[in-house]
């Protein structure tokens, strides 16, 4: 198929003008810059779409997603979160291995990639999975068709915690790709548990989330991935950073191309601080756990100023029942992938970030990181993954429109000011408006390393 997306507001490299892109099967096949409107009839045999008065940008890339398949669709499933992730712009996802099975052999991490191809509106790539004896089967991952390799530093869902000395070594001198870390120490975290254990017993606040997962939980391990990156010249990216005081271990003053270790930070940790644990309670319960509004403030300006390079979701879902126990034994995560594009245009409409920073994290920089081939820019010859957002028709988080499988959001109630109007995935309308065109699958993402 060939399609015209003529008139539209261009985001892309640092720029926005006013054009028109040419799609021609899964490809962007030209990018016309103009300011007079194009009509149909000057492109015969191409379907128009008049964006006139609406963004088009690269489709958003997201790092890091818990899609729950295998072993929890309770939860979440490819099918259903990867629908909501194009609803909500996103048409590129990286997934994380602390799934049941946990993802630590090649052979259970090619059957991902066999669910994914079977089920995935989006793109897709899987990481491969790390414990404390899986070693031997991190070595064979493949860079070039894998997005990289992950590493609980501190313990989440899933019980896939390395905590051993020698085998963090092993893995940061050894890996063949990208090492993705979540930094939380769990020595730290045991000690306030039990701390806090001996006062409330089973019944410790919600609000004391950040202070048992604490600051200095995050800094300790995110300084030792650090160091041991320095030391075995690992490609590094270390995941929802949390706090401000960790930002300062991050450079901003080579090109991004250049650095071997990056950083990310997610939404819930921009729009939420731990004043909202009154509110919602278990449902921002996350890990690492959302802070201060000190930290939100420190992580935004990491963000404009390039300590921090991605922006991503840590798209966790829980059902509802399970985020309605007590503190211990109410899982940690959230759905976020629907509406991590509108949190970010919101800050936009608040003066906070400009659009072409807005696509800089959410596009650009997860391709640069990742060295994902033909993908996260508006070029000819690339993939056309493109989202077309009105930057003004408000809606409303509500259960009549949550498409994630746990039918919840942490950010119900909330009004944003744009929308995503239509979501391509390799040059495929799959969202247009509401509805979806499920007659095409996402691709393997694949790697220039």
């Amino acid at each position: 198929m060939k399609y015209l997306i003529a008139n539209a507001k261009i985001v892309n490299e640092g720029r926005t003008f006013k054009g028109s892109v040419l799609i021609r099967e899964k490809y962007i096949e030209q990018i016309l810059e103009h300011e007079t409107a194009i009509s149909s009839e000057q492109y015969p045999g191409y379907i128009f779409i008049n964006a006139e008065d609406k963004i088009l940008m690269p489709g958003v890339i997201d790092d890091q997603v818990h899609f729950r398949e295998p072993g929890l669709t309770h939860k979440a499933d490819i099918y259903t979160e990867s629908k909501a992730a194009v609803a909500g712009g996103i048409t590129s996802f990286m997934e994380m291995p602390n799934t049941i099975p946990n993802t630590l052999t090649q052979t259970l991490l090619e059957e991902k990639y066999k669910l994914g191809s079977e089920k995935s509106l989006a793109n897709y790539s899987f990481y491969m999975g790390s414990s404390n004896d899986n070693l031997s089967e991190i070595v064979k991952t493949n860079p070039g068709t894998v997005c990289g390799v992950k590493i609980f530093m501190g313990s989440s869902t899933g019980n896939m915690l390395v905590d051993n000395r020698d085998t963090l070594e092993g893995i940061f001198r050894e890996s063949p790709c990208l090492v993705a870390v979540h930094c939380e120490d769990e020595n730290t975290i045991r000690k306030n548990t039990s701390f806090f254990r001996k006062i409330y017993g089973e019944d410790v606040p919600v609000y004391l989330h950040p202070v048992i997962r604490s600051e200095e939980a995050c800094f300790k391990s995110s300084s030792l991935a650090v160091e041991l990156a320095e030391k075995y010249n690992t490609r590094l990216h270390i995941l929802h950073i949390s706090t401000a005081k960790e930002t300062n271990l991050f450079r901003n003053d080579i090109p991004l191309s250049q650095k071997k270790i990056t950083a990310e930070v997610c939404v819930h940790h921009l729009w939420f601080n731990s004043i909202d644990y009154t509110k919602k309670g278990n449902y921002i319960k996350w890990n690492p756990a959302i802070k201060t509004n000190s930290d939100r403030d420190g992580l935004f300006q990491a963000l404009l100023n390039n300590q921090l390079d991605v922006v991503a979701t840590d798209h966790a879902p829980h059902t509802k029942a399970e985020k309605q126990n007590t503190y211990f034994k109410a899982p940690s995560g959230g759905p976020l992938v629907q509406h991590s594009l509108s949190v970010m245009i919101e800050f936009y409409h608040q003066h906070k970030i400009s659009l072409e920073q807005i696509v800089q994290k959410m596009c650009h920089a997860p391709a640069e990181c990742f060295r994902i081939e033909k993908r996260g820019y508006i070029r000819p010859g690339y993939y056309a993954d493109l989202v077309i957002v009105d930057l003004n028709i408000p809606w409303t988080v509500s259960p009549e429109n949550i498409l994630y499988k746990c039918g919840w959001s942490p950010f119900e109630d909330v009004e944003f000011k744009a929308r995503v109007i239509k979501t391509f995935v390799n040059g495929h309308p799959v969202f247009d408006n509401g509805t979806f065109d499920e007659s095409e699958r996402g691709m393997r993402l694949t790697f220039d390393r």
